[in-house]
């Protein structure tokens, strides 16, 4: 029997995963298969996990923290983020990882830029904490901005000139912009975003989202979450073939 993967999510039909992995599958010549499991309540997952021969899951919003309890163990990485995206099935356990901070660390590296060691990261669910993990290991400090600021937060009617300034590095963790919510943006004042921004959107269907547009019409840089998303990808397939 070939092995099984899938998405576990809410409203994924729109989801890069199965498309990717059917492709990958096909090119490469290998047996297995993926699909989607579109639950509306963690509750549902047990009957996710009875798909016979299923051997990984990758993990997508809003399930990226409430799954952890489901699982019997975390990898270490995956334990200090605090999220996980990636699960190995093996002997009937689950083991939880996070392969969303190694793919956002590898495509963030090549774009920085001296200026870019302060950055402002908008949303505080379960990407931004693997954002936020990528951004410590590189030595970048940072804020977190959300619409409840807990300590230490930023709301965002905090930022100020000054402040967007100071945070030449932006990146939307949040899923506002992408598709079929197209026309939906962080509401960050961008009339004060500069040539000196770079401007990160996880989001990546569609490709340029108001966010990135808004950073574009200021002449700021501009990238968008797809490349992550393949590493992240690839580096979720070693894990389940380890």
């Amino acid at each position: 029997m070939e092995p099984k993967f899938g998405l576990v999510g809410k409203n994924i039909a729109y989801s890069f995963s199965k498309n990717y992995f059917l492709k990958k599958f096909a090119a490469e010549g290998i047996s297995a298969s993926y699909q989607n499991f579109d639950i509306q309540d963690i509750s549902e997952l047990p009957q996710v996990l009875q798909t016979k021969n299923l051997k990984g899951l990758n993990v997508t919003i809003p399930y990226k923290e409430s799954i952890i309890p489901y699982l019997n163990r975390l990898e270490a990485d995956a334990e200090k983020i605090g999220a996980v995206n990636t699960i190995k099935i093996e002997n009937g356990k689950l083991t939880g990882y996070n392969t969303d901070c190694f793919g956002f660390m590898k495509s963030l590296f090549p774009l920085l830029e001296k200026q870019h060691q302060y950055a402002l990261v908008l949303g505080t669910g379960g990407a931004s904490k693997a954002v936020a993990y990528a951004l410590k290991s590189l030595g970048i400090e940072y804020k977190l901005v959300s619409r409840n600021p807990s300590k230490n937060q930023l709301a965002y009617g905090d930022l100020t000139e000054e402040i967007i300034a100071q945070h030449p590095l932006i990146i939307n963790t949040t899923p506002l912009g992408t598709s079929p919510q197209i026309n939906k943006a962080p509401d960050i004042p961008y009339r004060f975003i500069s040539k000196q921004h770079l401007l990160y959107d996880l989001v990546y269907n569609p490709p340029l989202t108001n966010f990135l547009a808004n950073g574009q019409a200021q002449g700021a840089k501009l990238y968008n979450g797809q490349k992550m998303l393949e590493f992240q990808a690839e580096r979720a397939w070693e894990i389940w073939n380890q």
